[in-house]
């Protein structure tokens, strides 16, 4: 994994070195480099992470998000002046988005720019108002989540994906952690493996999660699912999973986060803007769903000579209780 992502579990500065680490999980195998974002990505990923900014950083992040042509034209020195910010900020809130650069911002929001020309633009979509009708609701709900997949998929690293697959596919046993609505993501992740013939739990419950991620070894897989990356029971899991030599993954909408210290392979996840009626669990849910039947399906792939005679098995043990019953 990338350094410039790694934080301590214990509140280590971000861009400060991890300890180093002592258990069997220390050595791992080198990581492939991940790329920049994809430029449809870049609008979601000033969504997702300007929360977290300074207020200097969320200046730039909004301006080269709201006008990506003007920007595309700009000098660091430019854009510093335009954001009345400093041209380290503007290198710093580049390095943020998942740019190495300046330049390598710039050559995406000239791209975004040329899409935005072609029709091709991600729209966005007006908050949910307290006195908004249901229909108004259910479109709006409905481009919010449709533009939530979108900057997911445009987002989402397939090497990371096809590596997070590797491992799920190959797993002796496979624990997932989440908390709240996460949990509910993890449970349905560990049910889809389940039937397909892997061994599979989710856990929701921070201290039997840990007392399970003990017990993980090289050649398990331990999976953590928190937007926020920052969530103390998860994180914590994890780090035990990873210090007893399992492989670990990490879904997350902050894949600069703390949960980054301890994940192998990280899956990120986009998010719609959160407003009083619409909390951000509802929208992280959305992408993290989609990550989810994005390794289902990746892995039963992978393992289909077994995951296909898994799976009828299990449609014909539940068929009867589908059928109307005889009288």
């Amino acid at each position: 994994m990338s350094s410039n992502l790694k934080e301590t579990f214990n509140g280590t500065a971000p861009g400060a070195p991890a300890p180093p680490r002592t258990g069997p999980g220390a050595a791992r195998r080198a990581q492939p480099d991940r790329t920049p974002p994809a430029p449809a990505a870049l609008a979601a990923k000033v969504r997702t992470l300007a929360p977290s900014m300074t207020r200097s950083m969320q200046r730039v992040a909004e301006t080269v998000a709201g006008d990506p042509a003007g920007c595309a034209a700009l000098t660091v020195t430019g854009l510093a002046e335009r954001t009345g910010t400093s041209e380290a900020t503007v290198v710093r809130t580049s390095r943020l988005l998942g740019y190495p650069g300046y330049r390598d911002l710039r050559l995406a929001l000239a791209a975004l720019a040329a899409q935005q020309a072609a029709g091709r633009a991600p729209a966005v979509t007006a908050d949910i108002a307290v006195d908004d009708s249901l229909t108004d609701v259910v479109a709006k709900l409905a481009q919010e989540e449709q533009q939530c997949l979108a900057d997911t998929a445009a987002a989402l690293d397939t090497t990371q994906l096809e590596a997070a697959v590797a491992a799920l596919a190959g797993a002796r046993r496979i624990d997932v952690y989440g908390i709240g609505a996460s949990s509910l993501v993890g449970q349905d992740l560990a049910q889809k493996l389940l039937r397909i013939g892997l061994i599979a739990h989710a856990h929701a419950d921070p201290h039997l999660a840990v007392t399970n991620a003990v017990q993980m070894r090289t050649g398990d897989v331990a999976v953590a699912i928190t937007h926020s990356g920052r969530t103390t029971d998860v994180i914590e899991p994890l780090r035990v999973a990873f210090d007893h030599g399992a492989t670990t993954i990490a879904i997350t909408g902050r894949p600069d986060g703390e949960i980054a210290s301890y994940a192998d392979h990280i899956l990120t996840t986009s998010t719609a803007r959160e407003s009083e009626l619409r909390p951000a669990a509802m929208s992280s849910r959305t992408s993290q769903l989609l990550v989810v039947d994005c390794l289902f399906v990746g892995v039963a792939q992978r393992t289909y000579e077994t995951a296909a005679p898994a799976l009828s098995a299990s449609y014909e043990a539940l068929a009867h209780r589908h059928s109307p019953r005889p009288r």
